[in-house]
C-alpha cells in the first residue's frame, strides 16, 4: 500500500517507520507539504491547530481516505464536530479516526507484548477496512468504536488515558483494551 504521512513527528514518523517495517511504500512531508497524488491513504498527524494550514500545502489529497491521528492539546475549530471531521473537509473522502490514544514514546514496546496492544478507532465505512488493516501492520488489534460520529469521543478520552498513565496503569489499561 502506498501511504502518505503528513507530520514528521512522533507519532506520524514512529508509524511511518513501523508500516516501512511490515512492506508498504511510505512516504513522509513536513512543513514544507509535497504531492500525495500516489497515496492510497493519508495519515494526518499535526498538531490540531495546524490542520487546514498543512493539509493546504499538500497537492493531490481530494477524495483520498485519510486516518486522522490528531488531538486537540492546543485547541480545536469547534465549527467542526471533532478533529477528524475538520480533516474530512478539507479532503473530501473517507476518514478514520485512529492512533490518537497510543503513545507514540512506546511504538518500540509494541512488539514486545505477550498480547498485542489494542487501537481504539472509529470511522467512516469506505476508510475501515484500511484503517483495520494499518492498525494492524503497526502492530495493534483493531477496536471499532463506531462511525465518525465517535470521533470526538476518541478525541476526548485523550484526557482519561494522561490521568491513567500519570497513576501507573499504563500497562493495566493497555491490557483491558486487547481483544482475547
Amino acid at each position: 500500500m502506498n501511504i502518505t504521512v503528513i507530520g514528521r513527528g512522533n507519532v506520524g514518523g514512529g508509524l511511518a517507520a513501523r508500516w516501512r517495517a511490515a512492506g508498504h511504500d511510505v512516504q513522509e512531508l513536513g512543513r514544507d507539504g509535497g504531492d500525495a497524488s500516489s497515496a492510497d491513504v493519508l495519515l494526518v498527524a499535526v498538531p490540531s491547530p495546524e490542520l487546514r494550514n498543512a493539509l493546504g500545502k499538500v497537492s493531490g489529497i481530494r477524495g483520498k481516505t485519510a486516518i486522522d491521528a490528531t488531538n486537540a492539546f492546543r485547541g480545536r475549530n469547534e465549527a467542526f464536530e471533532s478533529l477528524a471531521h475538520e480533516v474530512k473537509s478539507i479532503v473530501g473522502g473517507p476518514v478514520a479516526k485512529a492512533f490518537n490514544l497510543n503513545f507514540a514514546n512506546i511504538y518500540d514496546e509494541i512488539d514486545a507484548q505477550a498480547e498485542r496492544p489494542g487501537n481504539l478507532f472509529a470511522a467512516d465505512d469506505d476508510a475501515r477496512e484500511v484503517t483495520e488493516q494499518l492498525i494492524r501492520d503497526a502492530g495493534y488489534d483493531p477496536v471499532h468504536a463506531g462511525g465518525l460520529e465517535q470521533a470526538r469521543a476518541l478525541e476526548e478520552h485523550l484526557g482519561l488515558m494522561f490521568a491513567v498513565n500519570q497513576a501507573g496503569l499504563g500497562p493495566f489499561f493497555y491490557r483491558m483494551w486487547s481483544p482475547r
